[in-house]
This record gives structure tokens, sequence and C-alpha cells, in this order.
């Protein structure tokens, strides 16, 4: 059976990018346009891997992954990040949420900015993957 990925992207140029390097190599793709639609699909799929934006509507990616990173039945989940915003200022969100009562939250496993070439895509998802 195939492992499934969920990818979470407001952008749909980005999601068929992602849902392509997907089949092209052998995954089952899922897809969410938002944070609050991602974290239904996480609860009723249980991925194997989370593509995951940050900026989006509808909850962003940073709500989606502390959310994910907090919670007992999710946190082992892997994500990726792929984002059009750098890592530091992600991590920054993460930091300020954390110091509003928040408890702290890891890094993300891999943090790729946009653009990304396709085999660098396939390439991280294998090592993921393992």
């Amino acid at each position: 059976m195939s492992k499934k990925v969920l990818v979470v992207d407001d952008d749909p140029d980005v999601r068929l990018f992602s849902v392509t390097v997907l089949e092209e190599n052998g995954y089952l793709p899922l897809e969410a346009a938002n944070g609050e639609e991602g974290l239904k699909m996480v609860k009723a799929e249980k991925p194997d891997l989370i593509i995951l934006d940050v900026l989006m509507p509808r909850q962003s990616g940073i709500r989606l992954y502390r959310e994910m990173k907090t919670d007992k039945a999710l946190k082992d989940i892997p994500i990726i990040i792929l984002s059009g915003i750098a890592k530091k200022t992600f991590l920054r969100s993460q930091k300020a949420m954390t110091e509003f009562g928040g408890k702290p939250v890891p890094e993300p496993e891999v943090y790729l900015e946009k653009p990304v070439e396709p085999e660098e895509l396939a390439e991280t998802i294998k090592k993921v993957m393992g």
C-alpha cells in the first residue's frame, strides 16, 4: 500500500506541483486548502507525512504545525514545511506563540523555501519517509 502524504497549501498551483511529485514517486497524495481543512484530514486519514505551507487563510500553517506538534496523537507525523517565508521568520513566530503561554514547539524536521525543484522535493520526501 502506498504511503499517504497530505499537502496543505492554499495555492492550487503549489498543490498540483506537490501532488504531481508525490504521484510520480509512488505516494498517495491527499490535499487540503488551509490549516482547518488540513487538521480535519490529518485526524480522518492519519497521513504518513505532511507537506505544509505557512501562510494560509482559515488557520495558518504556523497554527496547524503548533497543534500537530503539541498533540500526543499527532506529534509523530513528520512535517515538511514548504513555504515562501524564511525559516527564521517561521521559528520566530513559533517562539512568539510560546511566550504567550503555549508549550515550546520542536523545530520542523525539514524546512524548504519556495520555489523548490521537483527533484529536491522528491529527494526530501524519500529522506523523511526513510
